[in-house]
């Protein structure tokens, strides 16, 4: 079973014990964004996927298969 993206995204923040505010500052991208990648509202580009894997240290695939789900 996939698990959908803003789930993943807001699971792999949360097991690293990061805050919004952590991660906005790893990504340099604003809160507002990731909460909204988070509940789904929006979908991050390849890009911001790479940069996510890399402040959550997981590949990037594993945020990829997320997006298989939308």
């Amino acid at each position: 079973m996939s698990v959908d993206l803003a789930s993943q995204l807001k699971r792999l923040r949360e097991e690293r014990n990061m805050s919004l505010e952590d991660l906005s500052l790893k990504v340099r991208i604003g809160v507002a964004k990731l909460q909204a990648y988070e509940t789904g509202e929006e979908v991050p580009s390849t890009q911001t996927l790479l940069k996510l894997s890399n402040a959550l240290e997981v590949p990037a695939s594993n945020l990829q298969d997320g997006l298989s789900s939308l």
